[in-house]
C-alpha cells in the first residue's frame, strides 16, 4: 500500500471527576470522552525503514522522538517485527496544553494506519495504554465514559451536540495541574446520564471539572474566561481536561459558529471555533 490517510480528531471532557490519588501516583478520575470535528490530518507512506516525520499546518510540533506520532510509530514498527519504516507528513491544527488530546489523538492515528500499512495482528490497545492515558479513546473516538486513568471506557451511542472552543494563547503544562491537586478537589464521580439527557434537551449540563479549581488559580485569565463566556450568555462554560481551552454547549451549529465568530473579534490571538460531536472509528 502507497499511503493511508488518517484524521486525529480532539477530544472534550464532558465533565471530569478527579475521584482520589491512586497507589502508583496517578489520580483515579470519571470523565466522559467525546471527539468533535477539530482534526489533525496524517499520511502515512512506507520507506525501508525507520521513522521520518515531516510537519505542515498551523500549529508548531516537534519533529523528532519527542513528538508522540513519532513513538507511536517506532512503538508500533518494534512491536510488528520491523516489517519496514514509515514517512508520517502531520498537519497539525490542535493546540498543544490545551486538553484537548491533540497529540494523542495523532499517536491513535498513526497506530490505525500502520495497521493497515503492514497488518501483523498487533495488540492496538495495549500500544494505546503504553503511549498515554487518552491514547486508547482516542483510537476509536466517539462518545465514552471512562474511569482509572482513562482507559477503563465504555463506549455510549452517539450524540448530537454543538458547542463554542476557545483557547486563550497560552498552554497548561499537565502534570503541574495534577501536581496542585489537593484533597479537597476530589469529588464524586458525574451524573453521566444527566449530563446527556441535558446536552439531548440542549439545557446546561450539570457537569463539572475538578481540575478547574488548581488551573484557575495557577492561571487567573482562565477563570476571567470563563465568566466572560458565561456573560456573553454561553451558561455551562467548562475547561477540557487539564486547559487551557474552555467551551460552551450551544443549541445548534449554526449558533456555535455565530458565537465563535463573535468571540474571534473581541479576542483577537484566541482560538475560537465551532465544534461538534462525531462519531468513532467503527461508526
Amino acid at each position: 500500500m502507497e499511503g493511508v490517510t488518517e484524521r486525529a480528531c480532539a477530544k472534550l471532557n464532558l465533565g471530569l471527576a478527579v475521584r482520589g490519588r491512586r497507589r502508583d501516583g496517578y489520580h483515579e478520575l470519571h470523565t466522559l470522552f467525546a471527539t468533535v470535528d477539530f482534526c489533525d490530518e496524517l499520511l502515512l507512506t512506507s520507506r525501508p525503514d525507520g521513522v521520518e516525520l515531516e510537519l505542515a499546518g498551523s500549529v508548531a510540533a516537534p519533529a523528532g522522538p519527542e513528538n508522540l506520532a513519532w513513538r507511536a510509530a517506532e512503538l508500533y514498527l518494534r512491536t510488528a517485527g520491523a516489517p519496514g519504516g514509515v514517512v508520517i507528513r502531520l498537519v497539525k491544527q490542535i493546540p498543544a496544553g490545551a486538553g484537548l488530546g491533540g497529540g494523542s489523538a495523532d499517536a491513535a492515528a498513526v497506530l490505525r494506519g500502520l495497521a493497515k500499512m503492514y497488518p501483523a495482528g498487533v495488540d492496538l490497545a495495549a500500544l494505546a495504554r503504553e503511549l498515554g492515558a487518552d491514547v486508547p479513546f482516542l483510537l476509536r473516538g466517539g462518545l465514552a465514559e471512562a474511569r482509572g486513568v482513562g482507559e477503563e471506557l465504555n463506549f455510549l451511542q452517539q450524540l448530537e451536540a454543538h458547542f463554542v472552543l476557545v483557547k486563550p494563547p497560552f498552554e497548561v503544562p499537565t502534570a503541574g495541574t495534577y501536581a496542585a491537586l489537593a484533597e479537597s478537589d476530589f469529588g464524586p464521580e458525574l451524573d453521566v446520564g444527566a449530563i446527556i439527557a441535558a446536552l439531548e434537551n440542549k439545557q446546561p449540563p450539570p457537569w463539572r471539572n475538578d481540575l478547574e479549581r488548581p488551573v484557575f488559580f495557577a492561571y487567573p485569565p482562565l477563570a476571567d474566561l470563563k465568566r466572560l463566556l458565561e456573560g456573553h450568555g454561553l451558561a455551562g462554560a467548562l475547561m477540557s481536561g487539564s486547559g487551557s481551552a474552555l467551551f460552551a454547549p450551544v443549541e445548534s451549529r449554526a449558533k456555535a459558529e455565530q458565537y465563535a465568530g463573535s468571540l474571534a473579534r473581541r479576542y483577537p490571538g484566541f482560538l475560537t471555533r465551532a465544534v461538534s460531536l462525531i462519531a468513532g472509528e467503527d461508526g
